[in-house]
């Protein structure tokens, strides 16, 4: 679906609307390019209602619409696209706030919104395709069963704890060693014993999901529509099938940042600053932006402390994503060996490897030098 956003300039806006937008209701505020005080109403959040209202405000035509983003999604954002509407899916976040003002009401903050809107003061957001938004949903199911396995093993091992089992046959959890002897452990009292037998059955039910998932993910990444995206990536160190599918869920298109220093910036891997006159004072990460994908690149970024290899198995690297290994290992030790904590390290070797995979997502020629985020 085309984003008919930017098919209207502001010159050619004959009304701007803000919707504060609910569960059950939306609060609407308009306002004419001449200003003035906005107008307010409120309508249900039912197609019927929403077409009744463009239709009320004169049709599609010199419309100019916004939302924040929220727990509704992009349906309403499709819904006024597919109408012909230019709309505008704000990022919340980024709203700017006035200092003092602790009164919130709907109405108000929709006057607020379109205010806003008018002056050009809001960032919106990418609304991702109907396919991308798919596989983020797919992909953030797996990691909340990832979440729910390692939740279910720590019940499990503080349940054994608190009786006084204690692993000693090895130094890793998890292992087949480990779970024969998880298997092999008996409590005295039989209600505690019945507890441990349920939590196991419990983690053994979230493990048959994963694997099911992780196999139906490994189909969904040889097919047609994401085959060749996830073969760029995974030719780079620490990329995995899973880990190229989740970048690609939830950053979409690479293209849509015309510099990887625009990408490292909404992945929130570039320092906070706040510098005034003659001082300026940089500070830790700003963390914005997208914190699953942030996960997955700060992951994938602690590979390049070891030396470059290529892989017996496998795909291999291509010239780009053999010049990341070589460039961001030495980057890594030359950090280190200065005195650099690893964490800190690991930032900035992340930040320069956003430079390589947008380069490489984006057709970028090659380099002897990639671009640095």
């Amino acid at each position: 679906m085309p984003d008919v956003t930017a098919s209207i300039a502001p010159a050619d806006v004959r009304l701007w609307v803000s919707l504060d937008v609910h569960k059950l209701s939306i609060v609407a505020a308009t306002l004419p390019p001449s200003g003035g005080r906005p107008a307010v109403q409120r309508l249900e959040t039912t197609e019927k209602a929403i077409r009744r209202f463009i239709d009320r405000l004169g049709g599609p035509e010199g419309l100019a619409v916004c939302y924040e983003a929220g727990p509704g999604g992009f349906a309403l954002w499709r819904l006024l696209s597919g109408m012909g509407v230019a709309c505008d899916v704000i990022a919340p976040s980024l709203v700017p706030v006035r200092a003092g003002d602790r009164v919130k009401t709907d109405r108000r903050d929709a006057k607020k919104l379109v205010r806003l809107f008018r002056a050009g003061e809001l960032t919106r957001v990418q609304a991702p395709t109907p396919e991308t938004e798919g596989l983020r949903d797919l992909l953030r199911c797996r990691d909340d069963l990832r979440c729910a396995r390692t939740a279910a093993r720590h019940r499990v091992m503080k349940q054994l704890l608190r009786h006084g089992h204690v692993f000693r046959e090895g130094k890793k959890a998890w292992t087949k060693v480990h779970r024969a002897w998880v298997a092999r452990q008996r409590l005295e009292d039989p209600l505690s014993q019945l507890a441990l037998e349920q939590m196991l059955i419990h983690l053994e039910g979230i493990e048959r999901q994963l694997d099911a998932l992780d196999t139906q993910l490994q189909q969904i990444a040889t097919g047609e529509r994401w085959a060749g995206q996830v073969d760029i990536l995974v030719r780079f160190r620490g990329i995995s099938t899973l880990t190229a599918l989740g970048l690609i869920a939830e950053i979409g298109d690479f293209a849509r940042f015309s510099h990887p220093r625009e990408l490292a910036s909404w992945l929130g891997i570039t320092p906070s600053e706040y510098s005034s006159g003659e001082q300026q004072h940089r500070g830790r990460i700003t963390k914005a932006g997208n914190r699953h994908a942030r996960r997955l690149l700060v992951e994938t970024s602690w590979h390049y402390r070891h030396a470059p290899r290529r892989p017996v198995s496998g795909p291999q690297p291509d010239e780009r994503a053999w010049q990341a290994q070589v460039r961001l290992h030495h980057r890594y030790r030359h950090l280190t060996e200065h005195g650099k904590r690893p964490t800190v390290v690991n930032i900035a070797i992340a930040r320069e490897l956003t430079g390589f995979l947008w380069a490489a997502m984006t057709n970028q020629p090659d380099r002897k030098e990639e671009l640095a985020a």
